[in-house]
């Protein structure tokens, strides 16, 4: 997955679409950047798909472990309820919202 698509997909507001911990799943991409460790992350809304949870909604999803990533025509207008800018989980913030 090149950091570029990820970026890419944040700033034109588009959905993604990949494979992670047992299924596929759909999310609006809010923040890429690196979590304590030094592993890349996704900071995102699950909208549908797999979940370990079963349920939707705020996730952080670490790049190593994301396959078949596809940026979707589908976009988003608004931020969803919950977003912060500047995740406090990441300690370097390379692209969000």
């Amino acid at each position: 997955m090149e950091e570029h698509t990820i970026s890419d997909a944040i700033h034109k507001h588009r959905r993604l679409r990949f494979w992670y911990r047992g299924g596929v799943r759909t999310v609006e991409p809010y923040a890429f950047g690196v979590a304590d460790g030094g592993h890349p992350v996704l900071r995102a809304y699950q909208v549908s798909g797999f979940s370990r949870s079963l349920e939707q909604g705020w996730k952080l999803f670490h790049l190593e472990e994301m396959r078949d990533t596809t940026v979707l025509e589908e976009t988003f207008d608004h931020p969803r309820q919950g977003y912060m800018r500047n995740d406090p989980a990441m300690v370097k913030i390379y692209c969000e919202l």
